[in-house]
């Protein structure tokens, strides 16, 4: 099938705020999407008639790569260890660790006691469990405080609809009823007789926080959320001495207390919420940690209150507010006490001792990534972290906070090899067009010319604060090794310079992420390591928004662009009370529904509602049927509109994978094959563009 299917248009008029716009495609939104969500084969036949038809379509375009994808997929899964084994934390008279057998999708699950390796329990076999579904996930997967019970949850069709499981350890069997509609987030209380779990309504939101007595199927309404704006979770503090339930949107937080020694107490509120103000909570000995943004702290600091009086009017200074140095998180031991920052896009733990003493770990890489790396014990000198960046693959280490000394646990393996002397690592600035400098990480091989003539892919996101870190991708390399150069572009709206670079590109600032990722484009052209048309650009979910945005903007730059889960139906997904997430995204993007600047502002740079008659680039949308964040019918509409806009023969390409949600394929292995679609895809788009070119 090489003629792309033409979706009817069967317009729909919108009014809304005075503003009138028509939406041609809106019939894609099936009306009982919920229930495909649970269930995908109830998807309304006329859709799932077009969704097939844009898959066989994006197949048969993209056949000629087919080769091309195996063995691109070939060369990812050889860099991956098959029965790969991640350092053991321990806990007690136990380590605790994960592993995958060879040939396994997903992992094991196990432990085995202190000293003894070789006497292995195995706590959960995902891959076992994940047989006969087409979609398998588990999200949180741990042991009870007294390591008799193991409780974990799953998801079996990508909706995000977790049901959770209490195993008996020592038997093997379920100890009560499974919990259904859990939003995946649980803990045990410390004394291991309750689980605490989040549960999701009918919108898809947590809502409310129920305990259970393990074993039965009594659950007790222990906090509800009014505000559908708000998530909540809840989790037990390293110490053991608290329950901590949290609520929270992108600039505004609560947090509420129960002891862990009396469970079935009732959740006091710590400080009530306040626009603006976020807090989180780390119990230290006889005291809080308290990370927030609070007096002005825009990068955020650490307070400390009395864990008997932890109100707002006791929290005192701990480490005081630095602009540009972003505190991202913290965790506390019954000794030290230690806290991840961020500057211009790099990282740093710093290790605090009761006595207040402080020293750095950090690195002279030009980019590179610190960070925790889990543990399960409070009364410890060991800190586990992790340290990579894109040349240097992850080394897990055991450090002792006292001594500092380290120990190295584990360096990833390359099973068909990687030597981070043949690679370079550059970090770049781009001036945007206020003047604002934007950071740029670029991978490539030594060698590669750097004369504009190398094909380059940038990916990029810029939302929620999330920064984009200079992680080591064993994917990347089989573009680069091909001569490729990878770059991220570390935009507005994430936080890779702190939290105000969050705050340049949210609400009206939103549309600096689009222009910033631009100007990181014509820098690097300009700089000589590629050139117009021979860039590829790489955004998912929210960094969809930025990938819709540029294609309307400057679509002259790109061969190609890959939208993965993308956010593209900005204006109609904010207008749309009954999504999951459109009352808690309001603060990020504004609500177009009672705000009539936010209304125009979104309609000024959707790109659904901005696509327009221009010469756009071949693009290739992905999105899962039973994704609840992103769902299927944003890019379907997409891409139904910009073919029949575009002028130009590049063709528009969609697939939608029927059996998984927004993290697409559950299988580490399965996951490869999308990833090679799209680098097959990206040199694809290259290659087509220089062809047309020379014609």
């Amino acid at each position: 099938m090489t003629t792309p299917p033409v979706a009817r248009t069967d317009p729909q008029t919108i009014t809304q705020l005075g503003r009138v716009r028509i939406d041609e495609y809106g019939w894609m939104k099936d009306e009982n999407w919920q229930a495909v969500l649970r269930d995908p084969s109830v998807l309304r036949a006329d859709i799932a008639a077009h969704l097939r038809a844009e898959n066989a379509y994006t197949a048969a375009i993209l056949a000629p790569t087919e080769s091309l994808q195996a063995t691109i997929a070939a060369e990812m899964k050889a860099r991956i260890r098959e029965d790969d084994t991640y350092p053991a934390l321990p806990h007690g008279p136990w380590r605790y660790y994960m592993r995958y057998a060879a040939g396994a999708q997903h992992p094991i699950h196990a432990r085995h006691p202190e000293g003894r390796p070789e006497a292995e329990t195995i706590l959960l076999d995902v891959d076992r469990m994940a047989k006969g579904h087409e979609y398998f996930a588990v999200a949180t997967a741990t042991h009870s405080p007294d390591h008799l019970l193991f409780a974990h949850a799953e998801d079996n069709q990508g909706s995000e609809v977790y049901r959770v499981v209490i195993s008996d350890i020592a038997r093997g069997t379920p100890v009560g009823p499974a919990i259904e509609n859990c939003s995946g987030n649980f803990a045990f209380s410390p004394d291991a007789r309750h689980l605490f779990w989040t549960w999701r309504d009918a919108h898809g939101r947590p809502t409310k926080i129920f305990r259970r007595r393990i074993g039965t199927d009594e659950d007790v309404l222990v906090y509800e959320e009014t505000d559908p704006g708000f998530f909540i979770g809840v989790e037990a503090s390293r110490s053991g001495r608290w329950i901590v339930i949290s609520a929270s949107n992108q600039d505004t937080s609560e947090s509420w207390l129960i002891p862990g020694g009396n469970p079935e107490a009732a959740a006091a509120c710590v400080e009530p919420r306040r626009t603006g103000v976020l807090y989180s909570l780390s119990h230290w000995g006889d005291r809080f940690a308290i990370l927030t943004n609070t007096d002005g702290a825009v990068d955020f600091k650490l307070m400390e209150a009395p864990d008997t009086t932890p109100g707002r009017a006791h929290w005192r200074d701990l480490v005081p507010h630095l602009p540009g140095r972003y505190i991202t998180d913290c965790m506390a031991f019954s000794g030290h006490l230690v806290w991840r920052e961020r500057r211009d896009a790099n990282t740093a733990l710093v290790v605090r001792r009761v006595d207040g003493t402080e020293h750095v770990l950090s690195s002279d890489e030009d980019a590179y990534v610190l960070s925790f790396s889990g543990s399960f014990e409070y009364d410890t000198r060991e800190l586990r972290y992790v340290y990579q960046s894109p040349t240097t693959p992850r080394q897990w280490y055991a450090y002792d906070m006292d001594s500092r000394t380290r120990h190295l646990l584990k360096t990833q393996e390359v099973p068909s090899g990687h030597d981070p002397r043949d690679y370079r690592c550059w970090r770049l600035t781009a001036t945007a067009l206020d003047g604002t400098q934007v950071p740029i990480t670029v991978l490539g091989l030594h060698g590669t010319p750097i004369d504009g003539s190398a094909p380059l892919l940038l990916y990029g996101y810029g939302s929620y604060g999330h920064a984009i870190e200079p992680t080591f991708s064993t994917g990347v390399f089989s573009l680069v090794d091909r001569g490729w150069f990878y770059a991220i572009a570390h935009v507005r709206g994430g936080s890779e310079k702190g939290w105000n670079w969050f705050l340049g590109g949210r609400g009206r600032n939103k549309p600096n992420s689009f222009t910033d990722f631009i100007a990181c484009a014509e820098h690097l052209i300009a700089d000589g390591f590629t050139g117009a048309g021979r860039i590829v650009t790489d955004g998912r979910s929210a960094g969809g928004m930025v990938m819709g945005a540029i294609a309307n903007m400057r679509p002259d730059l790109f061969a190609g662009i890959v939208a993965v889960v993308p956010f593209v139906d900005e204006l109609n997904t904010m207008s749309d009370t009954s999504l999951p997430l459109t009352p808690p995204e309001w603060p990020e993007w504004g609500n177009p529904l009672e705000d009539e600047a936010a209304y125009d502002l979104i309609a000024s740079y959707a790109a659904y509602e901005q696509v327009a008659p221009r010469p756009y680039p071949a693009i290739l949308a992905i999105g899962g049927l039973s994704d609840p964040r992103v769902t299927y019918w944003e890019p379907a509409k997409w891409i139904a509109r910009l073919r029949a806009h575009t002028t130009s023969s590049r063709p528009l390409l969609l697939r939608i994978n029927m059996e998984a949600g927004h993290g697409g394929a559950s299988g580490r292995f399965d996951a490869l094959k999308e990833a090679a679609l799209i680098q097959a895809f990206a040199i694809w788009a290259v290659d087509t563009t220089d062809h047309t070119r020379t014609e």
